[in-house]
């Protein structure tokens, strides 16, 4: 193999369809959990917002919960304990719809709903009460004039701490390689033991990281934009 630096060992062939696949499997992870994260990140936040004792108490836990313990023990907590306190025709489903990814997407997106709920958190606060008291004289209940009035400011308000959450949400999804998920960074290890060309396939991977990450940068700060745009 000698010294010199061969890129195409990694990018041809089946190794190139590893790592398409790797990506392919991450981006669906992101989605995915992204999704599960966000929409419950909305509901915490409104239950928060109630200042209802139980509501609170209960996401004050949830998020103390999920923001102390390490991603990767939680990742592992839904792999080898959750299906063990599932009935068995569940578990058995379960292990039959690569239970891999489902249960790490799980993980991903409880945990980071944590993470953004306080971001929505901190923009339903910066509301100012008048918008409230908005919502009411047009007849709204709390619910529809948290989602018609509100939620809509807060998350204007919430875009860039989301972004940056999304982004953290995009990286820690190497993390579901430690559960067999066969996603980019798992599939450049295997690369990496197959063909034993350490700097090639890991550039290659770091520069496919950092390409999406920029790119979810550039989407957030574009929708920033247009929404700074559209409120003035």
């Amino acid at each position: 193999m000698g010294g010199s630096l061969d890129f195409s060992a990694v990018l041809t062939g089946e190794y190139l369809r590893w790592l398409a696949d790797g990506l392919w499997v991450t981006l669906q992870l992101t989605l995915g959990a992204w999704c599960l994260a966000f929409g419950l990140a909305v509901v915490l936040a409104v239950l928060r917002a109630t200042e209802f004792p139980p509501a609170v108490w209960f996401v004050s836990a949830w998020v103390e919960v999920h923001q102390n313990i390490p991603l990767l023990v939680q990742v592992l907590f839904w792999y080898f304990a959750v299906p063990e306190l599932l009935p068995e025709a569940a578990r058995e489903w379960l292990y039959e719809r690569n239970s891999e990814f489902i249960l790490a997407l799980l993980a991903i997106g409880f945990c980071f709903s944590a993470y953004m709920s306080e971001a929505l958190r901190s923009g339903l606060r910066a509301v100012p009460r008048t918008q409230y008291e908005a919502g009411r004289t047009f007849g709204f209940g709390y619910l529809q004039t948290m989602r018609y009035v509100i939620v809509p400011q807060a998350l204007r308000l919430s875009i860039p701490p989301l972004v940056n959450y999304s982004l953290l949400l995009f990286k820690n999804t190497s993390i579901a390689m430690a559960i067999g998920v066969h996603e980019l960074t798992y599939q450049s290890r295997q690369i990496e033991a197959d063909t034993f060309r350490t700097f090639e396939i890991f550039f290659v991977v770091t520069a496919i990281y950092l390409f999406f990450s920029f790119l979810i940068m550039a989407v957030g700060g574009l929708y920033e934009r247009r929404n700074a745009s559209a409120a003035r």
